[in-house]
């Protein structure tokens, strides 16, 4: 095993290797289409609160542990991490990968990729 496997099995939470991931444009398609799959959005609340891809749920990085057995999640449906540049996605995903969600992957690029396409977005109300 190598130092950084061993620092990143130590500290999952090191924003630094390769997890899996998906490219805005094939979210879109899987939204758009009858695929479900679930969003976890790992920014702060009020980065949420301005700008978030509809149906996410709304989970900042530091609370993923404690929270995640509160969350309606399926563990045997695709599971999308996201954050702002694709840096918080990636200890989220080990996380989620850790906790059985096999299908975890982030979104590669995080919501700046997601906003460059001008994909849908929405605020929240509240």
């Amino acid at each position: 095993m190598s130092a950084l496997d061993r620092l990143k099995k130590s500290f999952g939470w090191l924003p630094v290797g390769r997890v899996p991931d998906i490219s805005a444009t094939e979210l879109n398609v899987r939204l758009a289409g009858n695929n479900p799959v679930q969003i976890v959005d790992v920014r702060s609340g009020a980065e949420w609160r301005r700008s978030h891809i509809p149906g996410a749920v709304s989970v900042p990085i530091h609370a993923l542990k404690d929270r995640l057995s509160f969350l309606p999640l399926d563990a045997q449906q695709p599971i999308i991490a996201i954050c702002l540049s694709a840096h918080r996605s990636i200890p989220a995903v080990r996380l989620l990968q850790a906790q059985g969600f096999e299908n975890a992957v982030q979104l590669k690029g995080g919501m700046l990729a997601w906003w460059s396409q001008h994909y849908p977005t929405e605020r929240a109300s509240w």
